[in-house]
């Protein structure tokens, strides 16, 4: 039963509605506000790569092309790099399905490879995409670490594309955390 039942039906109705109306109300929150106010967590530059992501969309006849995910939250993200003959990456461009942060985290890397060579694209760690970002809350450091590996799979799609070895590229988990459960097993 309701609370309104319990204390005598629709009769207090009038009573409860007096009493909504002696309560100021203060302010009214826009939707971004109310997300900033119950996830203090994020910084301005993650809340601002969500609201506004770089560098939406696909790229046709990309020079490479990287997925991965994490299946454990459901996360996808795929990153369209345009390279030229030079190695300099001219675009970059992503679709990421996943939370807020993983969007943030997508947005920055595109601008973090944007106009780099390929070996400069490779040194982009989850770690330099957390600190562009001002942090990330550690139950979303996940999403980092998709963006990093994001980029190394689509540097992957280009050399397997040309047939060329990048310096220092090893081939990408397609699954952030693949491999995870043959170590628990060795214990």
């Amino acid at each position: 039963e309701s609370a309104v039942r319990k204390r005598g039906g629709s009769r207090n109705l009038p009573y409860l509605k007096a009493k909504a109306r002696q309560i100021p109300l203060l302010y009214t929150y826009t939707v971004n506000e109310d997300i900033e106010r119950k996830h203090p967590m994020y910084s301005e530059k993650v809340m601002d790569h969500f609201q506004h992501p770089r560098n939406v969309g696909e790229i046709e006849n990309a020079s490479g092309v990287g997925t991965v995910g994490n299946a454990k939250c459901g996360d996808i993200m795929r990153i369209y790099l345009d390279i030229d003959d030079n190695g300099i990456i001219r675009d970059c461009k992503f679709k990421t399905f996943g939370c807020g942060a993983a969007v943030a985290t997508s947005s920055m890397a595109t601008e973090m490879v944007k106009g780099k060579s390929i070996q400069e694209a490779l040194e982009v760690t989850n770690k330099a995409v957390m600190e562009a970002l001002d942090g990330l809350p550690p139950v979303k450091v996940h999403c980092s670490l998709l963006a990093e590996e994001a980029i190394h799979a689509a540097l992957w799609d280009y050399a397997q594309k040309n047939g060329i070895t990048i310096e220092g590229l090893q081939k990408p988990k397609s699954d952030i955390h693949e491999g995870e459960e043959d170590e628990a097993e060795e214990y």
